[in-house]
């Protein structure tokens, strides 16, 4: 299980990191991501996103950042003029105008500045076939929080014309290698935005989000050995929380952000022990001979999902947190590793190996039902958004390491490449409230 990712640098694999510069630094604007959209669903809804009022006079262009958040999520195709719209449009919408682009809904708003770097932000959302206003509510805004009050206001619309919650104003953290040099970045969840948290001339592997979206857990190496550190964003402290003889891996933390499920190697073959964020003494939570490894907590804390060789290949398996026997959860194809819950804790991502390569799979948990959701053949890694309707993955393109996401039911997928070098084990971040 381990020897086969061991080829290249995956969160399976134990390689040194010896880190140099903590705290988020920019990165420059060749360092971000492309997006390119190789998939989309049959059915797209058609909206317009015409600029804003005062676009001109603004730090850039919140109606694009609506426009490709709403595209990229598989269900919406934009129509219409881009073109800035009048003020006197914002105030009085014309339903008339919109249905000539052959749309059914509209974006109209309005960025106008208040002094001392804070912006006022005006925003309807037009039903264009019944020309009733479906929303309509005003912002504000710093000029460097621009970017992230467009993503929440997509995830507004988003949640007005679908039901369910959006999934923009959150971020990715993924490790990018440049030159040898490994960098754990934090992005928009768009690309957009990228900061350095972490540099390295060796692999950083395994990062992992807290619940509060305010730090990070992750492994690297200090003393020529694996050591789990967790990593706050906003002050670049970090400090260790698992450094016990043998390989320290695979953090996971708990829904309420008190506990972190890890894989150590102390007693020998590698297992699983559930520990304080806070560091200290690990208890032992799986037993019995083979490797343990990748644990993931269910959403209500109730289960620990993870990787076992135990019955020959490795499956996903879950055993319940209070105690108990683990069960095997993963029967369609022989290979199965690298657990992901959805946050409604429906639905399990993983990776299945098939046909010689590796695909994102998804198992609906209460049915059964089991599926490839991607096409690609290299896949590592998968992270379900915060509505669970789309997974980031970590995949090969041309020799490189490119993100890409899927949605969770396999009808659309789009591709993150990085314009200024390799990127993997990518980690989907809480909704930035």
């Amino acid at each position: 299980m381990v020897a086969n990712k061991q080829a290249g640098v995956s969160r399976r694999a134990f390689l040194a990191a010896s880190a140099a510069g903590l705290g988020l630094l920019s990165l420059p604007a060749w360092a971000q991501l492309d997006i390119e959209i190789t998939g989309v669903g049959s059915q797209l809804f058609p909206i317009s996103v015409p600029a804003f009022s005062g676009t001109g006079s603004a730090p850039g262009s919140l109606s694009s950042v609506i426009a490709a958040d709403l595209v990229r999520s598989g269900k919406f195709r934009q129509v219409g003029s881009t073109a800035e719209v009048s003020y006197a449009q914002v105030l009085n919408p014309d339903p008339q105008a919109f249905r000539a682009e052959n749309s059914n809904a509209a974006v109209i708003g309005s960025i106008a500045p208040k002094g001392a770097g804070r912006w006022e932000i005006s925003c309807k959302l037009l039903d264009v076939v019944s020309g009733k206003l479906l929303d309509n509510f005003v912002n504000t805004s710093t000029t460097g929080n621009l970017r992230m009050a467009a993503h929440q206001i997509a995830d507004r619309i988003y949640f007005r014309l679908t039901g369910t919650p959006g999934c923009f104003a959150s971020r990715i953290a993924y490790v990018q290698n440049r030159g040898g040099v490994y960098e754990l970045v934090i992005a928009d969840s768009d690309g957009e935005n990228p900061r350095v948290a972490l540099r390295s001339r060796e692999p950083i592997i395994s990062p992992t989000w807290a619940p509060n979206g305010t730090s990070l857990a992750y492994v690297s190496f200090e003393s020529r050995k694996p050591v789990v550190y967790i990593h706050e964003l906003m002050s670049g402290h970090r400090r260790v929380v698992a450094n016990f003889p043998g390989n320290n891996s695979a953090p996971a933390f708990s829904p309420d952000g008190s506990r972190l499920a890890v894989a150590l190697s102390r007693d020998g073959g590698t297992q699983i022990y559930l520990m304080s964020t806070r560091g200290g003494s690990a208890t032992r939570f799986t037993t019995g001979a083979g490797i343990n490894t990748e644990p993931v907590f269910s959403p209500d804390g109730a289960w620990i999902y993870f990787t076992s060789d135990r019955g020959g290949n490795p499956q996903i398996y879950r055993k319940p947190v209070s105690g108990g026997k683990a069960s095997r959860v993963t029967f369609s194809v022989g290979y199965a590793v690298s657990p992901a819950l959805s946050p409604d804790g429906k639905k399990l991502a993983y990776i299945a190996r098939s046909r010689g390569g590796f695909q994102v799979n998804v198992l609906d948990l209460a049915s059964g039902s089991n599926m490839a959701v991607t096409k690609t053949s290299g896949d590592e890694s998968p992270s379900f958004s915060p509505n669970g309707e789309l997974i980031v993955y970590a995949t090969v393109s041309g020799r490189q390491g490119v993100l890409a996401m899927a949605s969770a039911d396999g009808s659309m997928s789009s591709r993150l490449r990085s314009r200024g070098g390799s990127i993997r084990e990518p980690a989907w971040g809480p909704l930035i409230r």
